[in-house]
């Protein structure tokens, strides 16, 4: 069994930007960040995801991937993302990512379990401040490229 804790934050939403990971499988421990110069919060907690399961060896991995963001959560285990494929996510923001998590859900056996934000979680306090110490190294930032041409073009 593989637990993935995640989180996401954005200044300004849209703002500077980061992702927050912790991968634990027993013995086992890693964590994961990176920071955007330009994005939103929930582009971040999408991501956070999205890296924690390219971080897997193995296919077809048992996975909880523990989350506070209900965005990611309920479009998930309500099975909303599923209905906004088949229309072609019209009206829906992150096309980008969520195809690509859902690759790479495909892949394994996830569940996904929402967890308090702020509520002295130890892993999700640990990810928030991954993911807001990411989002303020702006020396590394990268750049969203999807988002920042879709935000160009509206």
């Amino acid at each position: 069994m593989i637990e993935i804790y995640t989180d996401g934050a954005a200044s300004g939403n849209p703002g500077p930007g980061g992702y927050g990971t912790i991968l634990r499988a027993g013995q086992h421990y890693k964590e994961l960040s990176g920071g955007f110069r330009m994005t939103t919060n929930n582009r971040m907690e999408l991501l956070a995801v999205i890296k924690g399961l390219e971080a897997l060896k193995s296919l077809n991995q048992q996975v909880t991937v523990y989350s506070d963001s209900k965005y990611v959560v309920d479009a998930v285990e309500k099975k909303w993302v599923f209905g906004w494929v088949t229309k072609n996510f019209k009206d829906k923001k992150n096309k980008d990512l969520w195809l690509r998590f859902l690759e790479l859900y495909k892949l394994h056996q996830v569940k996904f379990i929402w967890i308090k934000g702020h509520n002295d979680h130890p892993e999700n306090e640990r990810c928030d401040r991954l993911a807001v110490a990411a989002s303020q190294n702006k020396a590394e930032l990268a750049i969203d490229t999807f988002f920042e041409a879709e935000r160009n073009r509206l």
